[in-house]
């Protein structure tokens, strides 16, 4: 076996231990999703950059500066009281659209977002739009949006 059958051999059978930052991008917004579907919320807004920028259905439907996601959490938990929602879900589909530039990313998540208002079990199909900046090898949420569907 030549030299370069051996090295081409040795990429094949490593190249799939790598994991690609597309794969990296959805696994971030997973881990972030997880946090929140286990109302941690310190842990999903650290995987956030301090100045995200998040648009979401509930008032005042956009945030921006610093510390986005904390403001962010706590008019969700206004609003989810006031409606007498409970038992907030959400469930990532397939990852629809992943790009990445660089130390840049986009990503489209298909989303199910399943809660009680009233003790009446709600369900809302959404795409979750993320667009994420890789630091210090890790990729953080610089900014997602939430559109029903």
């Amino acid at each position: 076996m030549t030299r370069f059958a051996v090295a081409a051999a040795l990429l094949l059978f490593t190249a799939p231990a790598f994991a690609s930052d597309e794969t990296d991008i959805v696994a971030a917004i997973n881990k972030m999703n997880d946090a929140l579907n286990k109302n941690d919320m310190k842990a999903a807004g650290a995987l956030h950059n301090a100045d995200a920028v998040i648009v979401d259905e509930i008032p005042p439907y956009a945030w921006t500066g610093s510390g986005t996601f904390d403001r962010w959490a706590t008019d969700y938990d206004k609003y989810i009281k006031a409606h007498g929602d409970a038992e907030p879900v959400v469930t990532t589909g397939k990852a629809l659209h992943v790009l990445v530039e660089g130390d840049k990313g986009y990503a489209v998540i298909s989303a199910l977002y399943t809660y009680k208002e009233h003790g009446k079990k709600v369900r809302e199909n959404a795409l979750w739009t993320f667009a994420m900046q890789k630091a210090d090898g890790a990729w953080k949420i610089a900014a997602w949006t939430w559109a029903p569907r």
